[in-house]
């Protein structure tokens, strides 16, 4: 689990699927991912959802994370940052909002990979159990990519977005919905797979 977060399941199961790879995006500089849901009912355990990000060096863009960015932290160059955390889902609009300013990142990083996970509290809970979840993608104005993770409703963490470098320095994205079985920690280390 990350520090500051208990409980998780054990188990780290890829459920595969998802909606289908929108087409790819090229020239990508500053994108914005936004996370929200509705709270959960009256006496239940609060519905607690994370965006992730994972950086991958470009020597080893399937390899182990270089770092990550979750709630209460931040890239060590800030280019990656968690402007709003939410523990709850109360709120209006987007619960939890993720920046990522990718032109800006060193150039010994080559692929970062986004994904949401649920905090797990007294019972496990799959997206399919959270009402109203939905996630955004955009750059400036322009919406990127869309989801309600319907098609992982059964998963209780998903990778959604995968952004590349190519060699002569530019950022492209494809939204990669795929749902795993996994606590929050387990999850951290296989969303970096190959997708």
């Amino acid at each position: 689990m990350y520090p500051g977060h208990p409980g998780g399941t054990t188990t780290a199961r890829s459920r595969g699927g998802g909606s289908p790879m929108s087409s790819v995006s090229k020239g990508i500089k500053k994108v914005e991912v936004g996370l929200k849901w509705d709270p959960s009912t009256a006496g239940s355990p609060p519905n607690d959802l994370d965006i992730i990000a994972a950086t991958y060096a470009a020597d080893a863009p399937y390899g182990k994370p270089v770092y990550l960015v979750h709630f209460d932290s931040r890239s060590p160059d800030g280019t990656i940052t968690l402007n709003r955390d939410s523990r709850t889902g109360q709120g209006f609009g987007f619960d939890e909002v993720m920046v990522l300013e990718l032109d800006r990142l060193a150039p010994t990083y080559s692929r970062v990979v986004v994904g949401v996970t649920i905090q797990q509290q007294e019972t496990q809970k799959v997206f399919g159990d959270i009402t109203n979840t939905a996630v955004r993608i955009r750059e400036g104005h322009t919406d990127l990519a869309q989801s309600d993770l319907a098609g992982v409703a059964d998963s209780t963490a998903a990778t959604i977005a995968e952004f590349t470098r190519d060699e002569s320095g530019a950022w492209s994205f494809r939204e990669a919905i795929r749902g795993f079985d996994a606590d929050p920690t387990s999850f951290a280390s296989l969303m970096g797979s190959k997708i």
